[in-house]
Formats: C-alpha cells, structure tokens, sequence
C-alpha cells in the first residue's frame, strides 16, 4: 500500500458506493458534498487509480472501484467485529492451551494425560487432531502449545522440538460380550478363530503386537484394521472383533464400552509423550502434565 493511503478516505468511498451518490454519502456522514468528494479524490490518488467514473446523473463503480469495494466491504465488516472481539478476549480465560493429539493415541488416554490440568479455573483448553508430522510443523509454527503422541519428536537440526515422557500403559485385549467366551477359551491362541481387530501400522505400538503374536505363534484372523483407536473400539464393542487397549483406562473401557478382558499382552507397552519447544517446560499448566506424570 503507498503511503499516502488513508483508511478515513477508504470509509467515505466506502459509503459513496454503498449510497450510490456523493451527496447521499454526505448526508449519511453528516458532512459536506466537497468533503466526500475530496476524500475519495485523495484516495484514488493514493491508489494510483480511478475507483469512480460518471453514469448518467450518478457515479457508478470502474472494475478498479470493485475491487477496491470488495476488499472494503471485509475490512468494516471485521471493523464492526472489534468490539465484541476485544470484549469477548477481555473476559476470556486467562489460561488457553492449544494441544495437537497424535491421531494413533487412544482418546481415553489422551483425557487421562490431560486430567491434571483440567480444574484450572479458567482453563481454555484447544484440541486440534492430526497426523504425527503435520502437528509437529504446526508446532513448530507455535500454532500448538504441545503434542501429545505414542512416539517422540524426531531428531530433525530444522526443528528443535524435545520430548517429555508422560509414561506409558500395558495392553489388554478385550472383547464384546458375544465373542468373550470363545476369545478366552485357549487364549492367546484364540485369536487365530476369533475375529480380531488391530491398529494400523501408523501407530507405533503395532509392530509390538506383532512381534507378540510371532511370539506366541499366532496368525491372528484380522478382519478390521483402523488409524482411529476410538473407532477401532467402538467397532470392537459393537461385536466385529476382539481388540487391543491401553490397560490405563480398563475400567473406563468396561463402563463406557461395555466390553469384557480376555488376556494380557505380555511384553507390549504404550509409550506416551508431550511433544513442546521448550527443553525446560515453561508452559505453567505443561509444566504440570509433566510433573504430574513424573510423580
């Protein structure tokens, strides 16, 4: 924009165009025809072009004043915006975190991780899902306060993000009561019979359950696979198939899913983390996740 440019001259063409006539914006501004006129002569000066031309006894818009109205017409729109804006920020929250939850990370873990920060008075609390490598490079944008994930950042000399260790959780397998029975009946072997459902090989997690099924020498019958973990337990709970789950949240999986435990899965562990850009956590309710997951 030149330097000449004038926001007050941008509203009295503004007004011109939407009243159709310098003295209809003149009386509408309350002001003088010369002073309207003078304003929007200033205006296509700065501009450095026409925005009006003669049309019969009226004016009416050049292609250059279209656009130049178009383009007005967002800017005193958001105009009349501000002041609910500034009111609503004024007595909005004082504490806002914005977090990215990796789309392979079971939801019900995701609420356990954040539970020690949800009383905050005040809290305002952001939650954005995604694909691992997208959130790190909103993250690293500062789009994200943190991202919680079953891996740790990358080692990347571009991004210097740092993981911090939330723990982790054993898995358990579970089934609908309709499949129980059969799941647990010579179990793990079972799951070579009964149908199975699994994550996908985006979660990191997968390549232990089938590092634990070669252990066991068990070619399970896989009929599902999902990127989504509550998915994959609400096609589990439905009656598809038995599936594997964070033993952090059994009992949240048995009251809300309405699912029965088969067996463990020696050996398989779910790693949690909160991915930030700080190594020293200066975020005050991310410091608090930490701490709390270190005690």
């Amino acid at each position: 924009m030149r330097p000449g440019f004038n926001y007050k001259h941008l509203h009295y063409f503004w007004v011109v165009a939407k009243e159709g006539g310098m003295a209809s914006a003149a009386e509408r501004l309350d002001v003088a025809v010369q002073t309207v006129s003078a304003q929007v002569r200033e205006l296509e000066q700065a501009l450095g072009h026409a925005l009006l031309k003669p049309a019969g006894r009226g004016l009416a818009l050049t292609e250059a004043g279209e656009a130049a109205l178009r383009q007005a017409d967002q800017i005193f729109q958001l105009g009349e915006q501000l002041p609910d804006v500034v009111r609503d920020a004024a007595t909005q929250p004082a504490l806002r975190l914005a977090v990215g939850i990796s789309d392979g990370l079971p939801k019900m873990v995701v609420h356990r991780l954040i539970m020690p920060v949800l009383a905050e008075p005040g809290l305002r609390l952001l939650c954005h899902e995604g694909g691992f490598d997208e959130l790190l490079a909103e993250l690293a944008l500062h789009k994200l306060d943190l991202v919680l994930s079953d891996r740790p950042a990358p080692v990347n000399a571009n991004l210097k993000l740092y993981s911090h260790a939330l723990g982790g959780s054993e898995l358990g397998w579970y089934a609908p009561s309709a499949l129980a029975a059969a799941a647990r009946k010579g179990f793990p072997q079972s799951l070579a019979q009964v149908p199975v459902l699994l994550p996908t090989a985006h979660a990191t997690v997968r390549v232990q359950i089938d590092t634990w099924f070669a252990r066991h020498g068990v070619r399970p019958n896989v009929v599902g696979e999902f990127e989504d973990s509550a998915l994959l337990k609400t096609f589990g709970a439905g009656g598809m198939g038995v599936f594997p789950a964070a033993l952090l949240v059994h009992d949240d999986l048995l009251e809300h899913y309405r699912v029965k435990p088969v067996g463990g899965c020696d050996g398989v562990r779910e790693q949690f983390y909160a991915i930030g850009t700080e190594r020293r956590v200066q975020h005050p309710l991310i410091r608090r996740l930490v701490e709390a997951a270190e005690g």
